[in-house]
């Protein structure tokens, strides 16, 4: 007994009638043409055939006026100023830390790019130089805001904002920095639930915290009582 199977192509079961600008880009598989050479530019992702231009990888369009380029779903996140990305400090060094940011290199947190304890202002010293992995160490996680780019493509980071600093008792999750879209606002809260949502694909999630206050005792206890073992996701 011998049956029929019909293989249908991703981009054929999107249902085009209901997309529109505000939805998901169009899905491009590799050989697929994209359109005719005589109207676009061929950017990265693509090649030429046929007088068409086609996809050579698996991902969605994105169009400059006349330049047509295809992103890859799995690819290295590509940084830009004024992101917000989560990640985990790979080595302390002279008067700088290493991030993991899950770019094609990584990631510099400068001394001077965070905020010293208690909020003070003022240049660092050779002090603080010293005691730099009582701020932060190996291992630890991070939210952080892109603050430049240097000339070989890696991120130079800054946490001189509340918002951004170490993070505790929480679950990291990684996704493909595709799916990531850049938004205003990447800190939200739900039903209790803390969530960032970093540009580079790693996502915190964590418990919404009470913000301690002058009246409340032994908060040294209480920042030791969040240092829990941190797992990860990948999806």
């Amino acid at each position: 007994m011998t049956g029929h199977v019909s293989i249908r192509l991703a981009s054929e079961r999107v249902n085009h009638c209901v997309a529109t600008s505000n939805e998901l880009p169009r899905f491009y598989t590799p050989g697929e043409v994209i359109s005719g050479m005589q109207d676009f530019m061929r950017g990265h992702g693509t090649y030429t055939e046929d007088d068409n231009l086609k996809s050579s990888v698996a991902g969605v369009m994105q169009k400059v006026n006349k330049l047509i380029c295809i992103r890859p779903l799995k690819s290295r996140y590509v940084g830009e100023i004024g992101d917000v990305i989560v990640g985990r400090v790979l080595e302390v060094q002279q008067r700088r830390w290493k991030v993991d940011t899950n770019s094609r290199l990584d990631s510099i947190l400068q001394l001077s790019s965070v905020n010293l304890p208690g909020g003070e202002l003022r240049r660092r010293s050779v002090e603080d130089e010293q005691s730099m992995r009582k701020v932060l160490e190996e291992g630890d996680l991070i939210s952080a805001e892109v603050q430049n780019l240097f000339s070989d493509g890696s991120l130079a980071l800054h946490t001189r904002s509340l918002k951004y600093g170490k993070l505790v008792q929480g679950t990291l999750v990684k996704v493909f920095p595709s799916l990531i879209k850049r938004r205003k606002n990447h800190f939200h809260n739900i039903l209790g639930i803390s969530i960032i949502i970093g540009n580079n694909g790693y996502i915190w999630i964590s418990p919404l915290e009470k913000e301690p206050t002058e009246d409340d005792e032994n908060l040294e206890n209480i920042v030791e009582a969040k240092l829990e073992v941190i797992q990860s996701f990948n999806y």
